[in-house]
């Protein structure tokens, strides 16, 4: 088995090509999911989130409301740390209880983990010692932001803030042994994921 790290920011595009890369094989552990399950009713993370910010964030099924979460953390700094500081051991629990669910195999696993890189520059990739490689989706800021809200429904205001509370790119670019370029159409996609997935397989072999 080898595990490679992927990250990007929102609207790069990361998604599709983590899709990709199962596609040609690869194994996905996604923390973007693993948040999602762990902030279901009765689990320990949704239940820390209902004791520090009430009922507001919680929709008329009782589930969470994503939106309003975003509300209240996008907007000041420190409700979005008490977020992280929820969510982010959680899931890197989870994270490690699923790899060792391949571990032993032939595996080339994709870490899909958004916060690779923080917003404040700095590199978690050292709590992640086995990472064969590092592979960043980029994509400049706007048209980042033209995607998100032309294809996902973003208000534009609202897009920028949450790339803003993002790492740089510059930052992010800097801890990558490949960068994907998703300024272009699908096919150059394409592309770059067979590029990519190419180097992973050398490197497991």
């Amino acid at each position: 088995m080898i595990e490679i790290g992927l990250t990007g920011g929102i609207g790069s595009g990361k998604s599709t090509v983590a899709d990709g890369l199962v596609a040609r094989g690869a194994v996905l552990i996604d923390a973007d999911r693993i948040v999602r399950d762990l902030q279901r009713p009765g689990e320990p993370v949704f239940v820390a989130m209902v004791e520090r910010w009430g009922d507001s964030i919680l929709d008329d099924a009782g589930e969470l409301d994503r939106a309003a979460v975003a509300a209240i953390v996008f907007a000041d700094e420190d409700e979005l740390k008490a977020l992280n500081d929820i969510v982010h051991p959680a899931v890197g629990e989870e994270m490690v209880r699923r790899r060792e669910a391949v571990e032993g195999t032939d595996a080339i696993v994709v870490l899909d983990i958004p916060l690779l890189v923080r917003a404040d520059g700095e590199s978690i990739a050292d709590q992640y010692a086995d990472l064969a490689g590092i592979v960043v989706v980029d994509i400049d800021p706007d048209l980042a932001v033209s995607r998100l809200v032309g294809q996902r429904g973003f208000d534009e205001a609202d897009a920028r803030r949450r790339i803003a509370n993002q790492a740089s790119r510059a930052a992010r670019n800097a801890v990558a042994d490949k960068v994907i370029d998703n300024s272009g159409d699908l096919a150059a996609l394409e592309r770059q994921i067979d590029e990519v997935w190419a180097w992973m397989s050398a490197l497991a072999s």
